[in-house]
């Protein structure tokens, strides 16, 4: 799957749901609640708000807002040696820790879901014989081995949402996501 450089009215929903999970909110707060819809997978932005009773010139506003926040999200991130980390996620990762300094943040890969890993959150008092351990900006993140090779490169976000809510993952290496978003390959 390729990379969008910026959004357009003809990239679809699903991958630009995919690529840039960060932009989740705004497009439902331009009515487009379909985000996690089956068919938003294939429908274009263009359509989806032209659906949703948006002129040609509110859909302009829309995408002009819409690469704002991904802009804004991109400068955001916080670099570990490994993995990248967006502010929300940093964040989450504080307050499930509650400023624990014994607690982290576990990242597994485990096989399953439709496209054949899936991504593992979990609280973690200490990391596991071959897990990598991060200091990201004061928040503690273990990594799995496996996942590590897997995931190294990727940029780790949170959303705050009530549909599709939780940490989420944008990996270069994954060649292949289900309709959901939730596994890869």
């Amino acid at each position: 799957m390729k990379k969008i450089n910026i959004i357009t009215k003809e990239s679809t929903i699903g991958e630009v749901v995919r690529e840039y999970p960060e932009v989740v909110d705004t497009l439902m707060g331009f009515g487009v609640h379909c985000v996690g819809c089956h068919v938003s997978e294939f429908e274009s932005l263009g359509e989806g708000f032209s659906g949703h009773g948006m002129n040609e010139e509110e859909i302009k506003e829309a995408i002009i807002k819409l690469n704002e926040v991904v802009k804004k999200h991109q400068s955001e991130q916080k670099t570990g040696e490994y993995l990248s980390f967006t502010e929300m996620a940093i964040k989450k990762v504080k307050e499930l820790c509650n400023n624990d300094e014994t607690k982290a943040l576990r990242i597994s890969v485990e096989k399953g879901g439709c496209a054949g890993f899936s991504y593992g959150f979990s609280l973690a008092s200490k990391a596991a014989n071959e897990d990598k351990t991060m200091d990201i900006s004061g928040a503690r993140v273990f990594v799995e081995k496996e996942a590590l090779e897997k995931m190294e490169g990727s940029t780790i976000d949170y959303i705050d949402a009530l549909q599709g809510g939780g940490f989420k993952v944008h990996n270069p290496k994954a060649t292949k996501h289900c309709g959901c978003g939730t596994s890869f390959s």
